[in-house]
């Protein structure tokens, strides 16, 4: 047979210390709790535009090695760069400059200098808008634990100093100041871990992303120099 439940144990859900907690304790779960819905939309949205990223990347790499002319890859670019992707952007980027230079009848050197200059530019935003939001994500897992732990530590501090105030110090008074304290570490931690785990692997898919862009464009300007031969 179980023994009885204390009304002060049945009324310890988690809503009802949240409830109980004072205002610090209160303003610091609203903060993490901020924190966390902020960090999931950017999760969820960074996610999507990596993975629509890769996509693009993947079909144009597909269309350019098939040995098609590049003048008719670079017009269907220029007139849907955003369905393009990033590597078609830089590839727009770079070709434009090139065709430039070769009607201004510049020299095969100056060519391909404009051509790399163009696309590093654009490879640096495109790269940039990959990072974007990250930094609060980074943020974001390194603060909140320390956010909580401030609440814990604030609503310790209460507990204790409400309990000076009796005569007679029990677990039963001094556990429900203690459980919301703890509430405040638990909400940071499930604010810092998945914004940890997610900026770790948003940052090795950029990566990734981005070694396939350096590559291609080194092979691009292979080719451009071989056609001003």
């Amino acid at each position: 047979m179980n023994p009885p439940v204390s009304p002060e144990a049945a009324e310890m859900s988690v809503f009802t210390l949240i409830a109980d907690a004072s205002l610090p304790v209160q303003i610091i779960m609203l903060i993490l709790v901020t924190i966390s819905v902020i960090s999931w939309a950017f999760i969820i949205s960074k996610y999507l535009t990596i993975s629509r990223t890769d996509k693009q990347t993947k079909e144009f790499e597909q269309q350019f090695w098939r040995g098609g002319d590049l003048g008719s890859l670079h017009q269907n670019i220029s007139r849907n760069p955003d369905e393009a992707g990033a590597l078609g952007r830089i590839f727009d980027a770079g070709m434009t400059e090139f065709l430039k230079a070769r009607q201004k009848e510049a020299s095969a050197e100056t060519q391909v200098e404009g051509a790399e200059r163009a696309m590093r530019a654009t490879y640096q935003r495109e790269v940039d808008l990959l990072d974007s939001k990250l930094n609060f994500l980074a943020s974001a897992g390194s603060v909140s634990p320390y956010i909580g732990l401030l609440g814990t530590v604030w609503g310790i501090m209460h507990s204790f100093l409400g309990l000076s105030t009796n005569v007679t110090a029990t677990l039963a008074a001094v556990a429900p100041g203690i459980a919301e304290a703890l509430i405040a570490t638990a909400i940071g931690l499930f604010a810092a871990i998945p914004a940890v785990l997610a900026y770790n692997y948003f940052s090795n898919s950029i990566d990734k992303v981005s070694s396939r862009f350096d590559s291609f464009m080194d092979e691009f300007l292979n080719i451009l120099q071989r056609q001003t031969k």
